[in-house]
């Protein structure tokens, strides 16, 4: 892209959390024009009327115009929900130039990358950064597979990852969306803890297909028990599997891996949730312990776990700095 020109951008499903948190990064972007953002259930209203938190930064409204009369873009984001891309891919003609990165699940999984004439690259960018700078399409990873996957990524590029591996992992109420359901209401939320879908997550099937992307033969079992936590933003998650090496290995395997990563970072000292909630960071922090090696990672689920990546793939997309409009101050206290 130009230097002098900025990226155009359109978001499709404007008014969720993904699509709220988009709006915020890319009106602050300096690299970027904000064209649009549409919302089939909120057209004319203020952006700032649905996302109180935009109040005093912009005075856009949604717009419900038909997609095919909407200003051309560079980039458009699809924020909508699971099984909504797919439909609206098919329903609407999207212009052979214009970059599509979409935040659903409806592209993840290979072999149903690809629509029409849309392929999908998978987005994380610590895994895909060189394919993903030359794609043209985006399945942006989810949010429990983007913290799931980190934890595991160096071993698995390593051939380690050959036993079981073990995952407990707890996500804020933010990870629902914003639609109501009983176990999303404060009443239920607060004070509590619950598990769901323990072993089933549909997120599993990414991180499976993350694993035997360098082991085809993979074939050990991953038990992975989800939380819903008692506040709104953010997953911690503790991963274990076998391990033959020393501590010393481990933080020698994983600081080689990430050396070059924008946004993930080895500690060296236990980790919290607060040093990550409100940036696109994750960290990842090692304990290997009587042949196991046990791994915490954190990640605020609505950026580096949705918006924020999305952002960071476009900004190697599009040839710009990775960090661009993304360098934020965690809500550590």
């Amino acid at each position: 892209m130009s230097e002098t020109k900025k990226i155009r951008v359109g978001i499709i499903g404007g008014a969720g959390y993904t699509g709220g948190e988009a709006v915020r990064l890319l009106i602050n972007h300096p690299d970027v024009e904000l064209v649009y953002v549409h919302s089939n259930s909120n057209g004319g209203n203020l952006v700032s009327d649905v996302h109180a938190d935009l109040l005093g930064d912009t005075d856009m409204r949604f717009t419900d115009t038909a997609i095919e009369q909407l200003p051309k873009v560079d980039v458009m984001f699809l924020c909508v929900g699971h099984g909504d891309a797919r439909k609206f891919l098919e329903a609407n003609k999207i212009a052979e130039d214009v970059r599509i990165i979409d935040l659903s699940q409806d592209f993840r999984i290979a072999p149903d990358t690809a629509i029409g004439g849309h392929a999908f690259v998978y987005g994380l960018p610590e895994q895909n950064r060189e394919a993903i700078k030359e794609a043209k399409n985006i399945a942006n990873p989810g949010c429990f597979a983007t913290c799931l996957q980190l934890a595991l990524l160096p071993l698995a590029a390593n051939g380690l990852v050959r036993g079981d591996v073990h995952i407990s992992a707890t996500t804020g109420s933010t990870g629902a969306g914003q639609k109501l359901a009983p176990t999303s209401h404060f009443s239920w939320r607060a004070n509590n803890l619950s598990t769901y879908k323990v072993f089933e997550h549909q997120h599993l099937r990414e991180f499976r297909q993350m694993i035997r992307s360098f082991e085809p033969s993979f074939a050990g079992a991953v038990n992975f028990i989800p939380y819903r936590g008692d506040f709104t933003r953010g997953i911690i998650a503790s991963v274990y599997t076998d391990f033959a090496g020393t501590q010393e290995e481990a933080q020698r395997i994983y600081k080689e891996f990430y050396a070059s990563a924008a946004f993930t970072h080895v500690s060296d000292k236990p980790i919290s949730l607060k040093q990550v909630v409100n940036t696109n960071k994750c960290l990842v922090h090692l304990t290997v312990h009587e042949g196991k090696l046990l791994v915490m990672s954190v990640i605020d689920n609505l950026l580096k776990g949705a918006s924020g990546q999305a952002v960071q793939n476009m900004n190697l997309m599009c040839g710009l700095p990775e960090t661009a409009g993304l360098r934020l101050k965690p809500l550590a206290f």
